[in-house]
């Protein structure tokens, strides 16, 4: 069998990949294919934790008159039942998983502690970060970040709808060009949109590679972990 590319990753899932066509909410046959795929690179043996947004649920401030950092708790509460979701379907399918909040809400789910977090990972424990940095202003790019240099994961996989990055909104403009590959400060510097420029610079100081691919392809994390070459890369020069 082939052997597997990386041992300890963190996957962000976009809220938006989990309303699948509907655009809002949580289409049970994507939680499920996404908790199956999550199954497969599990029962390969790699630590996987997970950072899922909540962009399905709550995207920033519908209304000017609307406190930013109120808009961003509410959209780490709505993090919250993503992970939630996510959680259930995974232990449905014999994956034992834990959740922890950057807020504390104790009767749904752990504190986020690093030593934990790890110490479950190495126990075979799928690992959810949920309720982002715990603070306004920060995204859940920003998170996934910050959590993979703490757990000193090897790469982040970016699922999304789309299967790259390329050069314009391939939904737009159906001439958009894939980049198979990018460096950091490219990415930064035009404004390519992988991941917010916090993000970015995060991994970037960390040497943490970012994978983006589409989450949508059954099977795709499997070929990311297994060294497959889908999707874009983004690494350091």
């Amino acid at each position: 069998m082939q052997k597997p590319a990386y041992k300890r990753v963190v996957l962000k899932i976009s809220g938006e990949a989990l309303s699948g066509d509907k655009g809002f909410g949580i289409d049970q046959d994507i939680l499920n294919s996404i908790a199956d795929q999550i199954k497969e690179i599990h029962n390969l043996g790699i630590e996987v934790a997970i950072v899922v947004g909540g962009g399905n649920i709550w995207r920033g401030r519908n209304s000017k008159q609307m406190d930013r950092a109120t808009a961003d708790y509410m959209g780490m509460l709505a993090t919250v039942i993503n992970a939630l979701a996510l959680q259930d379907v995974l232990e449905n399918r014999g994956v034992q998983t834990r959740v922890q909040t950057a807020i504390e809400m104790r009767e749904v789910a752990e504190p986020y502690i690093r030593r934990k977090a790890i110490r479950h990972l190495e126990k075979g424990r799928a690992v959810i970060f949920a309720a982002g940095t715990g603070n306004p202003f920060f995204s859940t790019d920003t998170t996934a970040a910050l959590r993979a240099a703490e757990i000193e994961a090897e790469v982040i996989l970016l699922a999304k709808k789309v299967d790259g990055v390329y050069d314009s909104d391939p939904v737009i403009n159906t001439t958009a060009q894939k980049f198979d590959t990018l460096d950091y400060i490219d990415v930064l510097n035009r404004g390519l949109g992988v991941m917010d420029s916090t993000a970015t610079s995060l991994c970037m100081d960390n040497d943490i590679p970012i994978i983006v691919f589409s989450i949508t392809t059954p099977g795709n994390i499997r070929r990311v972990i297994l060294g497959e070459n889908i999707g874009t890369l983004v690494r350091g020069s």
